[in-house]
């Protein structure tokens, strides 16, 4: 009837239950039984009931006893640990609180004031959602420190379903550091407790900022042991961190590499100073900047004004700023140049030495691809002295021309005022020419295949002083002192070429020297003789000493009327070809000294020379309205005077536009038009006729003056019904042709 594992109150009161119910029933047999033994029987049995009731009640009283003894102890025992707990809780550094499902049942001092504007909130019964949600809404969280980029997020997180433990960093406004630990229990509550890291994270702090010390003194001893120039600039191009061979490579002082400098005063200074050779080009720091914004990295190779070479470079770095280095390239520039040097001289080898071995191939193979090879060559060698000769034959006929004009007047003109002059540009005319035709005439034979060559011995004392009887006049007109040391001297050579090299060098120290001596003199050297020509005119330059031998080349600093510039040009060919070794010694300023090296030879006998014979001229007389067009203005005089002596009424023009104002000028055609082939400014005699022809709206008789033979000339004249006549004129012919021209218009 009764439980022993049930709770001992629970026991007591069932046993006081029955035995209540005893005693009632003991009563109610008193009043149903009559008689005393029955009685007596009922009393004894209910007495031995009563007495095992007793029992068990006593037992029953017994076990109560002890369990109440154990519920007390117990209950001490709990307070006991509540009290510990307490204790515990008090002496810990760090918060803690006990979670349920029905809130906060325990938290200690530091839990409860650790944000104060929570604090009111941190009760028995507050839900562990709803702590974590006044926890983030707290005013004393440094949102900076947990946010991203300064954004407000939630400083601490829900606890996940399941979850059985969470820990997460919170950090208040008075920069101290706390970490937050959850754990659920397996009752199911949760502990909470807050632990202070402020001083694990301020030592991290310091041990990190020592660390970045640390590295900057060993980046920075790097960089100043290193060869090359280094330095960093931040995102906003503030100098950080340099070595002092940045500053000595790209000349920068001290003033401005200081930390927090600006990198583009570094580039101005670079620039205002012109450092750096950047041959012209525009400055691209700013580019460089922006290449470096988008990560890119640039590379540049610079010269400094002192010859040292530089290679630039610019990396970006993750930080948004970038990074400058700056290296010596010299001896790798050099060593490249030298390579390249060798490289090309190796190349040039090897193209000659396949040239060679194709050239022996070839000859072994057929003679006669060796005779074609010949044949091209002394067509292309033909070719290219008619396209010299051709592009020559214009100047060399012009004056050639004129003078033969200006020869006809002359015997109309002696006697008159006017002669002297005539005389004076046909003395210029005819000494132009022959120099000229002379040096052309001696050029091509020097460049023919063929070229021969009188080699004998003579006098060559006797031979510089006729040259210098030849030139004394020449350097009377300039007031130079021209002196021939005698020799007694015999050389063997070609004496027509070699003394046309001695006369070039002559006149061109004539010609370079405003005052002072020319002196021709010899020296003697082993078997050999070396003539000398100094003189103290305007010296030649180094880069001109090796330029002055090309044809048409003058030196620096030569006047307009110093000649043709062919006589060097003579000299190196002549020499060349009769193995006279040619030396040259200047100083500008000073003078010069050209030396010709010829062999000795025993003596013998001189030879004679030829004098050029002069030709007729011719008169008539002309009544015509001509048109001349010519560009040179000594022709033109000339042709117009001997137009005017035979009668003609000569209209003048130095192009087809002037030839053309003229027309329009009078009202009329010309009877007959006399036009130069090669005018100025791409202009020429052909373009002439055309267009008096289309503004008369007449075919004017019209004669082409060219020294160009070419056949598509004459078939232009065959078409355009124009005479072609060749310069220089033959003034008999120009009269026969002008009569038969405007006879043919009359008729």
């Amino acid at each position: 009837m009764i439980n022993p594992d049930e709770p001992y109150e629970i026991q007591l009161a069932k046993q006081a239950k029955i035995i209540e119910a005893l005693i009632n029933r003991a009563e109610r047999g008193h009043e149903v039984g009559g008689s005393a033994y029955s009685l007596f029987e009922s009393a004894i049995a209910l007495q031995a009931e009563v007495w095992e009731k007793t029992k068990d009640l006593e037992k029953a009283l017994d076990t109560l006893g002890r369990a109440s003894s154990e519920l007390e102890i117990a209950h001490q025992a709990q307070e006991r640990t509540q009290r510990n707990l307490a204790d515990a809780m008090v002496a810990m550094e760090g918060g803690f609180a006990l979670f349920s499902e029905d809130g906060l049942q325990v938290c200690n001092a530091q839990f409860r004031h650790l944000l104060p504007d929570i604090e009111p909130l941190v009760k028995p019964g507050l839900g562990f959602d709803d702590y974590l949600a006044a926890v983030n809404a707290s005013k004393f969280l440094n949102r900076n420190e947990s946010g991203v980029n300064g954004r407000s997020q939630p400083m601490v997180k829900e606890q996940r379903p399941g979850q059985r433990f969470s820990s997460f960093v919170m950090v208040l406004r008075n920069d101290r550091w706390f970490q937050i630990s959850c754990r659920q229990t397996s009752s199911g509550n949760i502990t909470v407790l807050q632990t202070e890291i402020t001083d694990i994270v301020r030592e991290n702090r310091r041990e990190k900022n020592r660390l970045i010390d640390q590295q900057a003194h060993f980046l920075q001893a790097a960089f100043d042991h290193m060869s090359l120039g280094i330095c960093t600039f931040s995102a906003r191009g503030e100098l950080l961190v340099r070595n002092e061979r940045f500053g000595e490579l790209l000349g920068v002082p001290l003033s401005l590499l200081k930390k927090g400098s600006l990198f583009q005063r570094i580039v101005e200074h670079v620039e205002r100073h012109e450092i750096l050779d950047r041959k012209g080009r525009r400055s691209e720091f700013a580019g460089w900047f922006k290449a470096t914004r988008r990560g890119e990295t640039v590379q540049e190779r610079f010269r400094r004004r002192d010859g040292m070479s530089l290679d630039i470079r610019i990396h970006s770095l993750p930080d948004d700023g970038f990074i400058v280095s700056v290296m010596d390239v010299t001896m790798e520039t050099q060593a490249a140049a030298l390579l390249e040097q060798r490289v090309q001289e190796r190349t040039a080898e090897l193209i000659e030495a396949n040239r060679l071995l194709k050239i022996h191939a070839d000859e072994q193979a057929k003679i006669e691809g060796a005779l074609r090879q010949a044949k091209e060559a002394a067509e292309a060698a033909h070719t290219s002295k008619t396209r010299f000769l051709a592009a020559a034959s214009h100047d060399l006929l012009q004056p050639i021309n004129a003078a033969k004009l200006y020869l006809s007047m002359l015997t109309e003109t002696v006697g008159q005022p006017g002669a002297k002059e005539v005389v004076s540009r046909l003395n210029r005319s005819f000494a132009s020419t022959e120099s000229l035709l002379q040096a052309l005439l001696d050029i091509s034979r020097l460049d023919s295949s063929g070229a021969e060559f009188n080699v004998t011995s003579f006098d060559l004392g006797s031979a510089l002083q006729g040259l210098a009887e030849d030139l004394a006049p020449l350097a009377t007109e300039k007031g130079i002192d021209l002196r021939i040391v005698p020799s007694t001297r015999w050389v063997t050579s070609d004496q027509r070429y070699l003394m046309r090299c001695i006369q070039n060098l002559v006149v061109n120290a004539i010609q370079y020297t405003e005052r002072g001596v020319v002196l021709v003199g010899c020296r003697l050297s082993g078997d050999r003789l070396r003539i000398e020509v100094w003189d103290t005119g305007i010296g030649i330059s180094e880069e001109d000493r090796t330029r002055i031998f090309n044809e048409f080349t003058r030196a620096g600093g030569a006047g307009k009327g110093t000649g043709m510039g062919l006589g060097l040009s003579i000299v190196e060919r002549a020499c060349r070809h009769l193995d006279h070794p040619v030396r040259l010694l200047s100083q500008p300023g000073r003078g010069s000294v050209f030396s010709i090296e010829v062999p000795l030879a025993v003596s013998g006998r001189a030879s004679a020379c030829e004098n050029p014979i002069a030709e007729p001229m011719l008169d008539g007389s002309l009544d015509l309205i001509v048109m001349v067009v010519e560009n040179d203005a000594d022709e033109l005089h000339a042709m117009t005077q001997i137009l005017e002596s035979w009668g003609a009424s000569v209209l003048a023009a130095g192009s087809t536009a002037d030839a053309a104002a003229l027309t329009q000028e009078i009202g009329t055609a010309p009877d007959i038009l006399l036009a130069d082939y090669q005018l100025d400014d791409g202009d020429n005699g052909i373009e002439t006729i055309r267009t008096l022809r289309a503004l008369a709206g007449v075919e004017i008789p019209a004669v082409i003056i060219s020294a160009n033979r070419q056949r598509e000339l004459l078939r232009l004249g065959n078409e355009m019904s124009f005479a072609v006549l060749a310069k220089p004129v033959q003034l008999v012919r120009l009269r026969a042709l002008i009569d038969w021209k405007t006879r043919a218009r009359v008729a």
